[in-house]
């Protein structure tokens, strides 16, 4: 088994999720008593939210390039990212070091290319909606197309993300604003629904929405413990 690298602690609401996720992942295909061999190295969010309001990426490229090159030094065989926001400094991630990285996008785009679905509704931080680094992988390698909600539900979506799910509030009015979007969304066209900020799982689930939810942080994990497992490279 391969040990996975992950950077993780924006939030930590969700690195949580992604620990469970991957060990019960190599559990399920290993047996009962199996459990994943993994590095986590976990930021200070409060830092990596400061620089994302100052627009000073560069400082948290360097800073998620330390964490790679730590988790490399531990002995890692691979970088994972739990973060979509972040993966807009991929590039000073993956230039850290020569391990494979896996891109959140990527176990993302090929979920929705293999359900045949073109169209897309994108939910996530202001940074993942809004910023082109995140649709444009989709469309380049996948062939699918994001929609986006309107100006004030972006503005709302950010909002309980950082106010709320980030601090572990889970709120029935924020569902119900979430699933009015995602109906919106609908009636314009979207196929399906990417959770595209790791913390969204944990207020919407497949049972929540008629369309087909692609929750990153789950499919993000099931592509690290492929890789874990040597089924997939990135």
């Amino acid at each position: 088994m391969r040990t996975i690298g992950l950077i993780g602690g924006m939030s930590w609401e969700s690195s949580v999720l992604y620990y469970q996720w991957i060990n019960r992942g190599i559990r399920d295909r290993c047996g009962p008593l199996h459990s994943a061999r993994l590095l986590l190295d976990s930021v200070d969010f409060s830092e990596v939210v400061a620089w994302q309001r100052e627009g000073n990426w560069a400082a948290a490229g360097a800073a998620l390039a330390a964490s790679a090159r730590r988790l490399e030094a531990g002995g890692a065989e691979c970088i994972v990212l739990a973060t979509n926001t972040m993966h807009k400094v991929a590039e000073a991630v993956t230039s850290a070091t020569a391990l494979p990285f896996i891109h959140i996008a990527d176990p993302t785009g090929a979920a929705i290319a293999e359900r045949g679905l073109r169209s897309v509704l994108l939910l996530g931080t202001a940074f993942t909606m809004n910023d082109d680094f995140y649709r444009s992988r989709l469309e380049q390698k996948f062939g699918v197309h994001c929609l986006l909600p309107s100006e004030p539900q972006r503005a709302e979506v950010h909002r309980v993300i950082f106010e709320e799910l980030c601090a572990g509030v889970i709120s029935d009015v924020s569902r119900a604003a979430f699933r009015a979007i995602i109906s919106e969304a609908t009636m314009a066209g979207a196929q399906g629904v990417i959770l595209g900020c790791t913390e969204i799982g944990l207020l919407l689930g497949q049972h929540d929405v008629p369309l087909p939810l692609f929750d990153t942080a789950a499919l993000h994990a099931q592509a690290a413990v492929a890789f874990a497992l040597d089924q997939a490279t990135p």
